[in-house]
């Protein structure tokens, strides 16, 4: 009688041991154990038979979609000679791990749980233009909900390959991108899509540091598929940065020094081109010039494979410099007096002072500047009257033959007639110097004019080119700015 007592009971706990291990099999925790708290208990349940190593899918067909969002929050900084961009981003990746589900009911109503990255399987998604390991923090924890939602939040200073376009230097517009692939699982294995839509993620603004030399324009998703083999496709999902260098500050310390120096070199040419003080003037403006060059020439950005245009700039207005001094130096050797200089030839005098002058609309400047050559020669015929009176008698022979009036003197004796020999001859001595000396003025002055005309000749050419010039750059770097 007393054996059945045991084995009633025995029956009676034993579907109810039954029942709770098959519950504990299936995944439904034991609701009878309420000592320990609720996360505790949900780490443990989800973590205790987890293998990191595979893939979280039942059914191994079927891919895991990984859903990723980048925010940009600074452009740190552009290395246009190694081709280097240094961005700091905010990324998100979100994935469903099928082993990471639970019943919030079973635990306290829990929706979700920070778990350890390292405790579970993470997606194999890197960025292919990274060159350098950036200075990024360590996030060690991810959420998980409870419908098996991993969401991966990171901060990363991405250090990335671009090829930048320094040309229009400093009004370039660059265009980097960032490619998010899996390095080793296809397709069929790992597919990506974008987490936001297209137009949010464009023109989000919201966390960018405004404030540097870069401004951004857009971020541009693309997805797109891409086989290294003809059999295996991969897929990724590139982020195309889009931005713009502000260039006040490069137009204020690197184009408006270099205008003011040009414009000072116009106004050179209003320096009479007979003084001296022209050459020394541009040559100063030269030396300025060069030691600017030398000061900026460590901000230009430098490439092995081109030469942005405002350098291109830079030459061309050395070059111009070079080429006013060269025109000042022969304008100021062609007016330069000389004892022995040459007239003016026919063919130049003809040409300069006729036909540059008719197209320079200088002929009634010039005329009244140049003063009559009648005057002149009435001059050299009053300081010469003296001496050419007896030039038209014949010379001194002619005055000692003329026959004497009545009442007139005796004839000196020849000691009288010796001297007045010789003062005739000191005469006509001063007489053909004066000649020659106003022969040397009117030659030097024919040069004068010559150079003058050639001066305002070559400035007008001289302006006309370095206006062209500049209005050429000025229309280029408008449309770069606000294209």
């Amino acid at each position: 009688m007393l054996l059945w007592v045991p084995r009633a009971l025995l029956a009676l706990l034993l579907p109810m041991l039954l029942a709770q291990g098959e519950a504990r099999l299936r995944g439904v925790p034991h609701t009878h154990n309420t000592s320990r708290p609720a996360l505790l208990r949900l780490s443990d349940y989800l973590l205790a038979n987890y293998e990191k190593g595979v893939r979280p899918v039942r059914d191994w067909r079927k891919p895991t979609t990984v859903s990723i969002d980048v925010i940009v929050y600074a452009i740190l900084s552009v290395d246009e000679k190694n081709q280097v961009l240094t961005t700091y981003i905010w990324y998100r990746q979100y994935w469903t791990d099928e082993f990471l589900q639970w019943n919030p009911e079973d635990f306290d109503n829990i929706t979700q749980l920070s778990i350890p990255t390292d405790s579970i399987w993470v997606p194999d998604i890197l960025i292919n233009e990274f060159v350098d390991v950036g200075k990024s923090p360590n996030i060690p924890y991810v959420y998980v909900r409870h419908c098996g939602e991993v969401q991966n939040y990171k901060p990363l200073q991405v250090v990335t390959a671009c090829s930048l376009d320094i040309y229009n230097f400093p009004f370039d517009v660059q265009n980097c991108s960032l490619t998010f692939t899996s390095w080793l699982h296809t397709i069929q294995d790992i597919n990506i899509t974008l987490l936001r839509l297209p137009e949010k993620v464009k023109f989000d603004k919201s966390v960018f540091m405004n404030q540097g030399e870069w401004e951004l324009l857009e971020v541009l998703p693309q997805f797109q598929k891409f086989s290294l083999e003809s059999s295996n496709y991969y897929a990724e999902m590139k982020f195309y940065v889009v931005i713009r260098r502000r260039p006040l500050f490069y137009a204020v310390s690197l184009l408006l020094p270099s205008i003011f120096l040009m414009v000072m070199d116009i106004v050179g040419f209003y320096l009479p081109p007979d003084s001296g003080e022209r050459v020394s003037f541009k040559i100063t403006l030269l030396l300025g010039y060069s030691v600017f060059l030398i000061i900026v020439s460590d901000t230009l950005p430098a490439t092995a494979i081109g030469t942005p245009l405002i350098g291109v700039y830079f030459i061309v207005c050395m070059a111009l410099l070079v080429i006013s001094l060269a025109e000042t130096i022969l304008i100021v050797r062609l007016v330069h007096k000389q004892d022995l200089q040459q007239p003016v030839p026919a063919w130049l005098q003809h040409l300069v002072l006729e036909r540059v002058t008719l197209l320079l609309c200088l002929g009634e400047q010039l005329t009244s500047q140049r003063p009559p050559a009648t005057s002149q020669a009435t001059k050299t015929h009053d300081c010469s009257e003296v001496g050419n009176h007896c030039s038209h008698l014949g010379g001194p022979q002619d005055c000692e033959k003329t026959p004497r009036g009545r009442g007139s003197p005796p004839p000196p004796p020849g000691e009288a007639s010796l001297a007045a020999r010789g003062l005739l001859q000191e005469l006509a001595s001063i007489r053909h110097f004066l000649e020659k000396r106003d022969e040397s003025r009117e030659v030097a002055r024919d040069w004068l004019h010559v150079g003058s005309v050639l001066d305002r000749l070559l400035f007008r050419i001289y302006l006309l080119a370095m206006l062209a010039y500049s209005v050429t750059l000025v229309t280029l770097w408008s449309i770069w700015q606000y294209s």
